[in-house]
């Protein structure tokens, strides 16, 4: 009934037609990440409207994202859309299930998993989201060898939402593209993470802990960066200086499930250190407590504390429905970590084999 604009109706067609749907026949998965999706910019940080290109580059990783002016750019919160997906595919992968790209599920069991209510607004809102989804561009040299070679797709090849005769969304239809499920059905490339990470409301945030959960993960020693490659490696519009702010508040406030993290100086430069804690998972509620939009400007939520039920009730907001100029940002600098003994390096590679291994880190 609601498909995605721009893509002729033969097209739609001939994509589903030559897949088998995979029917999501539950919502309760545990949920996934995929671990190139955690640390590089593919999206936007911002609860407003971002048509602003993001462009990034660092040694031979190479990552563009593209937001038609329509919709915008896909942001953080859209990205549960593909979370959910994942835990869904790795999880049927572990029953024995065949998956596909081609996925059939309602919008009850999507919402219901990732934190959101399940009202008529919150339909739209998903629609709002897919149609982001759908409508942005993404071109990355990532997972692509030796030979350079770009790789170009949208989040989502295509999307439907049925109605009822009442008018309530019955069903959702969506194709992923081969890229993402690919990184999903390797094994070594997801990683399981905390389910209060859908309780985070600010953008960087919620980009920090997936930073924090794929580099730091358990290992012991941790993970330290510096702070200015963390910026240019998050893509966010803002500038450096409020970047630093806002990391200094989160970790005033320790907001992230299953991490600590501690602001460090070395000479003029600003590092942030970030240590496993807690690793098991306890009530959402106790892990996140006082959160804020980790934005400058404040966009839908205030600076000032939040309860843990007052932050759920708040995720009304989460899919971003407002459109405001903003200004823009080239990831342009090599992007580096200052690693536990101090040495600067790069920080656009694989984790070490023990953050694989010891740590627990499959799924």
């Amino acid at each position: 009934m609601n498909a995605a604009p721009g893509i002729p109706r033969s097209r739609r067609a001939s994509e589903r037609s030559r897949l088998d749907p995979f029917v999501v026949s539950g919502g309760d998965a545990s949920p996934r990440d995929q671990r190139d999706l955690m640390e590089r910019p593919f999206f936007s940080l911002a609860k407003t409207k971002r048509t602003v290109p993001i462009f990034y580059e660092a040694g031979d990783i190479r990552v563009e994202v593209f937001g038609m002016p329509e919709h915008g750019m896909a942001t953080i919160w859209d990205a549960d859309v593909l979370i959910w997906a994942a835990s869904q595919i790795v999880e049927a992968e572990n029953l024995g299930l065949t998956t596909s790209r081609f996925l059939r599920f309602t919008p009850y069991q999507l919402l219901s998993s990732i934190g959101r209510q399940t009202g008529a607004r919150d339909y739209g809102l998903l629609k709002a989201a897919l149609a982001r989804l759908q409508s942005t561009v993404v071109a990355t040299t990532i997972r692509n060898g030796q030979n350079w070679r770009r790789q170009q797709f949208s989040w989502i090849t295509e999307w439907e939402i049925c109605a009822s005769q009442t008018g309530r969304a019955a069903g959702v239809e969506i194709v992923i593209p081969e890229w993402f499920y690919r990184g999903v059905i390797d094994r070594s490339l997801v990683l399981a993470i905390d389910p209060a990470y859908f309780r985070l409301t600010g953008g960087i945030e919620r980009w920090l802990y997936r930073v924090a959960r794929k580099h730091a993960g358990r290992q012991r020693t941790g993970w330290v960066f510096e702070i200015a490659h963390l910026h240019a490696k998050s893509g966010s519009l803002v500038r450096v200086s409020d970047f630093a702010i806002q990391v200094r508040r989160i970790a005033a406030r320790q907001s992230l499930p299953g991490y600590r993290l501690a602001i460090e100086r070395d000479g003029m430069r600003e590092l942030l250190r970030i240590l496993p804690a807690n690793l098991s998972t306890v009530p959402v509620d106790n892990h996140v407590n006082g959160i804020g939009t980790s934005h400058a400007t404040p966009i839908g939520t205030s600076h000032a504390g939040l309860s843990g039920h007052r932050t759920h009730e708040s995720q009304l907001s989460l899919w971003p429905e407002t459109a405001i100029p903003a200004l823009n940002l080239s990831n342009l600098e090599s992007n580096s970590y200052v690693d536990v003994t101090g040495r600067l390096a790069d920080n656009d590679r694989d984790p070490s084999v023990s953050d694989l291994t010891a740590g627990g880190d499959g799924p």
